[in-house]
This record gives C-alpha cells, sequence and structure tokens, in this order.
C-alpha cells in the first residue's frame, strides 16, 4: 500500500510540474529574471504550494503517525546555520543558471528535455560527491 501510495503521489506531482510550468527551464528563468522579460507567474504556483504545505505541517505536527501508519518525520532543528545558507545559495545558484531543481528535473528528464540529462548527471555527482565527504568526516570524527 505505501509503494503504491507513493506513485500516486509522485505521479500526481509530477503532472502538477508539467501543468505549472515548473518543469519547463525556459519558465523558470522567466521568473528569475526579474531585470529582464519577468514571469511572474510561478510565483502564484509557489504562494499556493507554501499555503498547502503549511496547513499540512500544522496538521502532520500533531500526529504521532501518518495516514498510512508510519511514523511523522518532521524536522526538529530550526537553526539557521553555515551549511544551510550555503547550501541554500548552492541550490540558487543552480536553479538559476539552469532554470531546473531536483524535482522539476526529474519529471522533465521523463518527458523528454534533453537540458535534463545533463542536469540530472550533475546532481547525482554532486550527490555522490556529498556522500563521499560526509562519510570521510564520519571517519575523522570516529578515529
Amino acid at each position: 500500500m505505501n509503494v503504491l501510495t507513493a506513485l500516486v503521489a509522485g505521479l500526481l506531482f509530477g503532472i502538477g510540474l508539467m501543468v505549472s510550468g515548473m518543469a519547463d527551464p525556459a519558465k523558470v528563468l522567466g521568473f528569475l529574471d526579474i531585470a529582464g522579460r519577468w514571469d511572474p507567474s510561478l510565483a502564484f504556483v509557489m504562494i499556493g504550494a507554501i499555503g498547502i504545505a503549511s496547513v499540512a505541517f500544522l496538521l502532520a505536527k500533531r500526529r504521532a503517525k501518518s495516514l498510512l501508519g508510519l511514523p511523522m518525520q518532521i524536522p526538529a532543528s530550526t537553526s539557521v546555520t553555515t551549511r544551510l545558507i550555503l547550501g541554500s545559495a548552492a541550490f540558487g545558484v543552480g536553479w538559476g543558471i539552469a532554470g531546473f531543481c531536483p524535482g522539476p528535473a526529474l519529471v522533465a528528464l521523463g518527458a523528454g528535455y534533453p537540458k535534463a540529462w545533463g542536469f540530472v548527471a550533475a546532481m547525482l555527482g554532486g550527490m555522490a560527491v556529498f556522500e563521499l565527504i560526509e562519510r570521510l568526516q564520519r571517519r575523522r570524527q570516529h578515529a
């Protein structure tokens, strides 16, 4: 049941990204181009997503288990760290250069956008480098 629910949620998310234009790098770059031909339409998508997510998080905080009976996994930390700021900046720079962020890039890959292949390859490479660095730091801490 959990796999089916994840599949349906992923399909709904992907369809939403395609319908809203979030999987189209030209649309995203148009939104980010505030000094040129700015396209504000994605702001409405983001406002809607933030509103829905805010309500969902408020409801989720009151529950011990999800609707499927799984434990709730809500982040406990609210601190802003250098690592968080640098990660957010790297995310923003990547989004601005490519017009993709991870979720929409996977949707665009499935939709056949050629540019998505390069982004997803770079994203996976970055994830591998991050994991390697994390493992090396854990080894140093335990040595």
